[in-house]
Parts: structure tokens; C-alpha cells; sequence
């Protein structure tokens, strides 16, 4: 009869010792996801004010982050239009980003804009874009070409509106061309 006590006794012995010896479980610690909540290839975004086609962006790459920003990070090619459908100036770079907080785009890397009516050329390394107030402007090294004369202007810094159809350089350098019978002070 002893062993038959003995036996389940050992048992109970047995399976303790074994649980005892296990390594403690840790609690794993959470590591919240930063990456991208969702890519995109092939964009075409359209903006239009009261039905009218103002602004069209196409790049080959999309990412969009946790706060709603969006990294454009191949390059950008952007359309603006007149009152008639015309485009009046385009606008490429390398790269570029909205960033959701301010609701402005940035666009990088060897940024050349064309207005075709003024066959103007800018030509900077840096260029930001506010959509509500239509304005872009640099705080970059920038160079405006005239396509039809060759006359560069060169400055640090520009504020122009959207379409580059008005300007201004905020710290001119260099030499150029002043019109006819204007005098210094």
C-alpha cells in the first residue's frame, strides 16, 4: 500500500521540480510601428478651384506617414494653369514632401521652374509651395534665366507667386541689365 501512495506523491514531487525549473516567462515589450501607413506608384493629384484646373502633380512614388504627411521621394513634376486650361509654368524636382502640420510642400534637389509665357527659368536647390496664400518662395541661392535673352538674374532667396508670373529676389547678387533711362540714386 506504500507504494501505490508513493507513487503519486513522486508524481506531484516530480511535475513541481519541472515547473520550477522552467525559465520565467517575460513580458514582451511593445514597439509601436513607425513606418509608412501606406505607399503609392503612378500619383496624379488635380487641384481645381470652382471647377477650373489649377494645379496638377504627378511622381512615379507616394509614402504617407502616421501624421498625414507625404514623401514624394522620386521626382516631382508640377503643372501650373491659367483661367483657360493653358499651363502657364511647370515645375520639376528630384524629390519632395507635404508636410500635414503646416499644409505646405517642399520640393528638393535641382528644382527648375518654367514660366512659358515669360520664357523665364528658375533655377534653385530648394523650393516651398503654400497652396492657400498661392505663393512659393526660397530662402536658397537662386537663378532666374530670361530663355530669350540669356540675361540671368542671381540672388539669395525669392518670393513669387504661384504661376512665377510675378517675383521678386530678397538679396540680388551679381551684375544685370538695367532698362533704358533708369538712373541710380
Amino acid at each position: 500500500m506504500g507504494d501505490k501512495l508513493l507513487s503519486p506523491i513522486c508524481f506531484i514531487l516530480l511535475l513541481t521540480f519541472g515547473m520550477a525549473c522552467q525559465e520565467e516567462k517575460k513580458a514582451t515589450k511593445f514597439i509601436p510601428y513607425k513606418g509608412p501607413l501606406e505607399e503609392a506608384e503612378k500619383i496624379e493629384v488635380l487641384y481645381s478651384e470652382e471647377g477650373l484646373l489649377k494645379v496638377r502633380v504627378k511622381t512615379a512614388k507616394q509614402i504617407k506617414s502616421g501624421l498625414d504627411d507625404k514623401i514624394f521621394p522620386k521626382q516631382i513634376f508640377v503643372d501650373f494653369f491659367g483661367p483657360n486650361g493653358q499651363v502657364l509654368t511647370t515645375l520639376v524636382s528630384d524629390s519632395g514632401r507635404y508636410d500635414s502640420r503646416t499644409g505646405m510642400y517642399r520640393v528638393i534637389g535641382n528644382v527648375k521652374v518654367v514660366n512659358t509665357v515669360k520664357q523665364e527659368r528658375l533655377l534653385t536647390d530648394e523650393l516651398t509651395w503654400n497652396p492657400n496664400t498661392k505663393k512659393i518662395y526660397t530662402e536658397k541661392p537662386v537663378t532666374v534665366e530670361n530663355q530669350l535673352s540669356g540675361e540671368q538674374l542671381k540672388g539669395i532667396g525669392l518670393d513669387a507667386n504661384q504661376d512665377f508670373t510675378q517675383y521678386s529676389i530678397r538679396r540680388p547678387t551679381g551684375f544685370f541689365n538695367a532698362p533704358a533711362g533708369m538712373t541710380p540714386n
